[in-house]
């Protein structure tokens, strides 16, 4: 039980600092009038760091990174069931981390429909839901994921090395991008971190729950 204690008390923190953001310190301060929680802080940060083309751009090619990634372990998933002809003789973690991205999906079409924050700006057209950071969301949780993965599957040490250097930096660029970017609030990247922080934690404890040894081919 011990080592789920972190998975929930991260889902709890998530939970909890979402209806914070939904119910506190609320003003009409965002695009269009529409309603922000946390105003004041909000209103500063964005105030301070404006809006960044650089870093929007940027942190939109992670995405499609994110994206392909995600691309790479389904089809991973695929050829091992094509291979050995059963769903329970994939690899373990491949199974895990692909319940972990249905869940993110889910996540992200939950926050579309039930609207927290809009974003600073309008775009398209209209207001867009903005929290929690959807982009953070899948970025952290798509590569934070990979980190127990890649030395799975690739057996040079120096290259393994090399990978999660660059997955480390992709995380922190990408939070710190959302952010500078201009198109999210505050209360946005801190609840797109606590997300992917919680569905990293539950990948986790869930895949270690039992040895994740790989069956052969």
């Amino acid at each position: 039980m011990k080592k789920y204690l972190k998975a929930i008390i991260l889902t709890l923190s998530f939970v909890l600092f979402t209806v914070a953001v939904k119910f506190i310190g609320v003003q009409p301060v965002g695009a269009a009038g529409s309603e922000i929680g946390f105003a004041a802080l909000n209103v500063a940060v964005n105030e301070l760091f404006g809006e960044q083309r650089f870093w929007y751009l940027l942190t939109e090619i992670f995405g499609v990174l994110a994206i392909c990634v995600m691309g790479v372990f389904a089809l991973l998933g695929l050829i091992q069931l094509i291979k050995r002809k059963s769903l329970v003789k994939i690899d373990r973690k491949i199974l895990v981390l692909g319940g972990t991205y249905i869940v993110l999906i889910l996540l992200y079409v939950l926050f579309e429909k039930l609207v927290i924050n809009y974003r600073p700006i309008v775009s398209n057209g209209g207001l867009e839901a903005s929290y929690p950071s959807s982009h953070t969301m899948l970025i952290l949780t798509v590569f934070g994921t990979s980190f127990s993965l890649i030395g799975d599957y690739i057996k040079k040490p120096g290259l393994v090395k090399i990978l999660n250097t660059v997955i480390f930096c992709i995380m922190i660029l990408t939070t710190v991008g959302r952010l500078m970017c201009g198109v999210h609030w505050f209360t946005d990247i801190i609840g797109g971190v606590l997300a992917s922080a919680a569905l990293i934690s539950w990948f986790t404890c869930i895949c270690h729950s039992e040895p994740c040894s790989e069956s052969k081919d």
